[in-house]
C-alpha cells in the first residue's frame, strides 16, 4: 500500500461561489408564464383551443399569422402549426425558415374546461431552439369570467424572455378579443 496522496485526495478550492451558481443556472429549466382574466366561460375558452380554425384566429401573436397543417385534439394526438411573420423587418426572426416558426406538438392532458397540457418542439436546425417545451393552459372560473394562465416550461434558450412574454400577452389579448361578448 502506498501512503502517497493523489491529486484526487486533496480538497479542492473554488475561486468563488459563482461557480456553483453557474452550474445551478445551467441545470434549472426556464419557465415563462402569463395570465389574464377574460370575460368568457371556461367552456368557451377551452373550445377556442380545441377548434383549429378558431385557434388560428387568436393564437398567433401580433405581427404573425398562422395555419394548422395537422390537428388531432385528443390525449396522445398531435398537431403541426406554422406561424409566419407578416412584416418584412422581422425577416431572419424565424426559427424554422427566415420568416416562419413550425411547431410539432402533442396533447398530453386534456381536462375539458379546466386544463390543456401539450408538449411542443420547434422544427429548427439551430440548437438554441432544440428540445421539448411543455405548455400548460389552465382555466379557473372567477366572478369576472375565467382566469386563463399559460405556463411554458423548459423554454429553449434561443427564445428571448422579453419576446416570449410579449407573445404570450398578445395571444391572451387575442383570445379575449375572440371570446368576449
Amino acid at each position: 500500500m502506498s501512503s502517497q496522496k493523489s491529486d484526487d485526495d486533496e480538497p479542492r478550492e473554488y475561486s468563488s461561489p459563482a461557480c456553483y451558481l453557474h452550474e445551478f443556472e445551467q441545470s434549472t429549466p426556464r419557465v415563462d408564464a402569463a395570465s389574464r382574466i377574460i370575460a368568457a366561460s371556461a367552456a368557451t375558452l377551452y373550445r377556442a383551443h380545441m377548434d383549429p380554425q378558431a385557434l388560428m384566429q387568436w393564437l398567433p401573436p401580433e405581427g404573425m399569422k398562422g395555419h394548422i397543417e395537422q390537428f388531432d385534439a385528443r390525449v396522445g394526438g398531435s398537431y403541426r402549426m406554422v406561424l409566419t411573420y407578416q412584416q418584412p423587418d422581422a425577416a431572419g426572426s424565424g426559427k424554422t425558415t427566415e420568416n416562419s416558426d413550425a411547431v410539432q406538438g402533442r396533447f398530453v392532458a386534456l381536462i375539458p374546461d379546466r386544463q390543456i397540457v401539450q408538449i411542443v418542439e420547434f422544427q429548427s436546425d439551430d440548437p438554441q431552439f432544440a428540445g421539448e417545451m411543455t405548455i400548460t393552459w389552465t382555466f379557473l372560473p372567477v366572478p369576472e369570467g375565467t382566469q386563463v394562465t399559460v405556463r411554458c416550461e423548459d423554454v429553449p434558450p434561443g427564445i428571448q424572455p422579453e419576446d416570449h412574454q410579449a407573445g404570450l400577452a398578445s395571444s391572451l389579448s387575442n383570445l379575449a378579443d375572440f371570446c368576449e361578448p
